[in-house]
């Protein structure tokens, strides 16, 4: 796996835990619990902004890195 797969991997975990914490947010009816969620979406939704930066960052100068999106099929 490369630098470039371990990273966007990682990413799409961060995305993935960012939104399940704004379900479990939304899904309780206890306010300090929701508070709490909502503190951890953003603080994951912060660490996804930076690490996009840097795969963004890797895949200029490095191109090798860059991962290909798969063409959606129709």
């Amino acid at each position: 796996m490369t630098v470039g797969s371990k990273m966007h991997q990682t990413l799409a975990s961060l995305e993935g835990a960012a939104a399940n914490l704004k379900m479990f947010a939304l899904d309780t009816q206890d306010q300090t619990a929701k508070q709490m969620f909502n503190d951890m979406n953003k603080q994951l939704e912060s660490m996804c902004e930076s690490l996009q930066g840097r795969v963004n960052y890797i895949e200029k100068e490095e191109p090798q890195y860059k991962v290909s999106q798969p063409q959606q099929q129709q």
